[in-house]
Order: structure tokens, then C-alpha cells, then sequence
């Protein structure tokens, strides 16, 4: 079974690199892309299974960073920051059916409207949705990933955004972070869903599920 790795990158806060990357989606998927193979192909990033996040916290932002390869972290730049690496292996093979764990993702909730509906009401291709929608999106999708949602609290970030293709695409993906409690039921689906991650985004920063024991209500 393929192996997972949780890489945690702590920029350096002094680092103009980081800063530059954390404050960009597009950058921060290419200083992610630069730590593997180059050899791969235009499906790289599916194929070495890479997710990410960041996260702020009371010492600045973190990135978590899921792939089926160990990155090089010595291809990151002098004085980027901190960087470990561990396998996520030991937390997959404890999924069980009935187990509560406490689960986050920051994920890209939209839906497509039909043709007609987009005409009449001159919808984009793809709406964000918000509010009440998107937990409905989430429940959605959680049910589908093996999970029994007990608890969602839902927060909307900034989208994560950046242009790519020599200033010819602009990327804008709105995010919301869900978090709460949950009763697994279904662990190989859900593990699935973990390794392949959620929604659209993924390359920028949308769609990394993540788990923990939990303690199940009272």
C-alpha cells in the first residue's frame, strides 16, 4: 500500500523567499514542485499525490505539505526555514469504522450551474459558495469520503490565489475551512479520499484533508 508523508515547513520569517511564496498560492506550488522529480511530466502533482495547506499560528504561517514521495528538503533555499518529514502510515493503518476523529480541510466549495440555469440567470461556470451552501457542500462531500459528520464549523479564508503562465492566467480559488468531529464509516474510502484529496484547488492550496483521534462526545 502506498506510502504517505506529512512534510511540516516552518518559513523563516527573515527568509524574502518565504515571504514571497506564503504570500502567493501559484509561487508556493512551485518552490513545492522544485523539492521532487522534474522528470514526471505535466501530471506531476497528481501523481506524487501533493496536497497542501498552511496555517496560522501564534508563531506565523506553517505549511503541511501530503505527497506519496518524501521531499527533498535540501532543495529548499539557504534560511528558508524549518522542515521535517514523517510518514502518515501508522495514522492510516488505525482508521476503523465507529472510530470519532476530529478532522480540517480548507477546501474550494463551488458547484456548476446548468447551461440554462447560467443563462438565466448569468451565473459564471463555477459560483463559490458560502454560508449554509457550502457546509451543505462539505456534508456532501464528507459523506461521500467515508466520514459521519457529528460537528462542522465553517470559516471563510481568502481565496487562494496567484498568476501563472508568465502573467497570462490568473488562479483565484475561494476557500473555506471546515473542522469538527467526526465517526468514520467507511476507513478504505476514507483513506482514498485522504491520499487523492477534495474538491477543486488542489494544486493551490485547496483540498487537504486532515485527521486525528478524537474522543467521541459525551
Amino acid at each position: 500500500m502506498t506510502t504517505l508523508w506529512l512534510t511540516r515547513i516552518i518559513p523563516d520569517p527573515h527568509s524574502r523567499e518565504a515571504r514571497r511564496d506564503f504570500r502567493n498560492a501559484v509561487e508556493l506550488h512551485y518552490r513545492i514542485m522544485k523539492l521532487f522529480p522534474d522528470n514526471l511530466g505535466d501530471q506531476a502533482r497528481q501523481q506524487l499525490g501533493i496536497l497542501f495547506r498552511t496555517e496560522d499560528t501564534s508563531q506565523g504561517s506553517h505549511l503541511l505539505l501530503q505527497s506519496r514521495t518524501c521531499p527533498d528538503l535540501t532543495a529548499l533555499p539557504p534560511h528558508y526555514g524549518h522542515a521535517d518529514s514523517r510518514p502518515l502510515t501508522p495514522l492510516l493503518d488505525a482508521l476503523r469504522s465507529g472510530l470519532p476523529v476530529r478532522y480540517r480541510i480548507d477546501a474550494s466549495a463551488v458547484r456548476k450551474p446548468r447551461k440554462a440555469t447560467q443563462e438565466r440567470y448569468g451565473l459564471k461556470s463555477i459560483v463559490a459558495l458560502t454560508g449554509p451552501a457550502a457546509v451543505e457542500w462539505w456534508q456532501n462531500q464528507a459523506e461521500q469520503s467515508g466520514l459521519k459528520l457529528d460537528t462542522v464549523h465553517a470559516t471563510r479564508l481568502d481565496a487562494a490565489s496567484g498568476t501563472k503562465a508568465q502573467g497570462k492566467q490568473r488562479i483565484h480559488n475561494a476557500r473555506t475551512r471546515f473542522e469538527g468531529n467526526a465517526l468514520i464509516s467507511n476507513p478504505a474510502l476514507l483513506r482514498q479520499r485522504v491520499e487523492e484529496g477534495i474538491g477543486r484547488g488542489k494544486a493551490y492550496g485547496c483540498g487537504l484533508l486532515s485527521l486525528a483521534p478524537a474522543r467521541p462526545n459525551p
